[in-house]
C-alpha cells in the first residue's frame, strides 16, 4: 500500500517545483503579470497557476495589484533574496574572475559589496605595475565620488539615491561631482551603459572602471572594478577594458543565478 504522504501528480514535489517556477518567472519581470500570461509561459492551466498564486500571496512572497489584478514579487521574497545574497562569500566566488582580469589587463582588481553607506571593499588583487594602487579590505568608498559607489546609486534603491542626492556631497578633489543635478545626470548615463568611472574624483591621478554584480532576483549586490593610475585607466576607458570588466561582472552574476540582459557587448561598443 502506498504511503499516504507520498507526492502525487500536481502535489508534493511537483507543487513545490511549480511554485518555484512561478517565483522565478515573476522575479524576471519588470512589471506585473496576469494569470493567463503566467499559465502560457509555464505551459500549464490557469486554474493550476491560480491555486499556487493564492498560496504564495497568503505567504507574502508575491502581491496582487487591486487595480490590475496582476501579480509581482512581494517584500518577503525580496528580503529573502537579499539575505541569501549577503550570505554568499562574494570575494571567494569572484576570486578566479579577479585573477583573470588582473592577468589580462595588468591593473589592480577590487571586489566590493553594495551598502547604504557606499561600497564596502571585500578584496583587492594587486596589479602588475611597479607602483601599486590599492584599497584596503573593509574600506568604505563614498557613494558619490567612486565608481563602485556610483554604481550602487545608479542600480540600487531609489530611496537611497534620493537621500544621497539631497545630502551634502563632499569635495574630495577638484574633479569631485558636488552638484546634485550633475550627479543625477551621471547616474542616468551609468544606468544606461552599465559601467562607471571616477577619474580623479576621490583621489587625484587615480581612476577605477567598475561594473555591477547582480544576484538572481536582479538586485545589485556588489561590483568588480579595475583600479589604477589615470595613465592606464583613462577617463574614457578603452573598449577592451570596458568589455573585459563587464564580462567579468556578468560571469560572477551568473554564478549568483542572475540572467543578464543583452547589454554587455552593446554597452562596451
Amino acid at each position: 500500500m502506498p504511503r499516504s504522504d507520498a507526492p502525487t501528480r500536481g502535489d508534493g514535489l511537483q507543487a513545490v517545483t511549480m511554485a518555484f517556477r512561478i517565483l522565478e518567472f515573476l522575479a524576471e519581470q519588470r512589471g506585473g503579470v496576469g494569470v493567463t500570461q503566467l499559465a502560457r509561459a509555464l505551459g500549464t492551466t490557469k486554474s493550476r497557476v491560480h491555486r499556487h498564486l493564492r498560496t504564495l500571496v497568503e505567504a507574502g512572497y508575491i502581491v496582487q495589484s487591486p487595480e490590475t489584478e496582476k501579480y509581482r514579487v512581494g517584500s518577503r521574497l525580496v528580503t529573502l533574496g537579499r539575505a541569501v545574497a549577503e550570505n554568499f562569500d562574494l570575494a571567494a566566488i569572484a576570486r578566479d574572475e579577479m585573477r583573470s582580469l588582473r592577468d589580462m589587463l595588468g591593473q589592480s582588481v577590487v571586489i566590493s559589496r553594495a551598502d547604504s553607506a557606499g561600497a564596502v571593499v571585500l578584496a583587492t588583487l594587486p596589479g602588475r605595475e611597479a607602483i601599486e594602487i590599492a584599497v584596503k579590505p573593509g574600506s568604505i568608498m563614498p557613494a558619490h565620488c567612486t565608481a563602485q559607489g556610483k554604481l550602487g546609486l545608479a542600480f540600487g534603491e531609489p530611496a537611497l539615491r534620493e537621500r544621497v542626492l539631497m545630502s551634502r556631497l563632499d569635495l574630495r578633489t577638484p574633479h569631485t561631482i558636488t552638484s546634485p543635478t550633475a550627479l543625477r545626470e551621471e547616474l542616468v548615463r551609468i544606468a544606461a551603459r552599465g559601467w562607471a568611472v571616477a577619474p580623479g574624483e576621490s583621489m587625484l591621478g587615480v581612476n577605477a572602471l567598475a561594473a555591477p554584480i547582480f544576484e538572481g532576483g536582479g538586485h545589485m549586490v556588489g561590483a568588480i572594478a579595475l583600479l589604477g593610475s589615470i595613465q592606464f585607466i583613462e577617463a574614457e576607458p578603452s573598449v577592451a577594458q570596458i568589455r573585459h570588466v563587464m564580462q567579468a561582472a556578468a560571469r560572477i552574476s551568473a554564478q549568483l543565478g542572475y540572467a543578464p540582459p543583452e547589454r554587455v557587448d552593446r554597452a562596451a561598443g
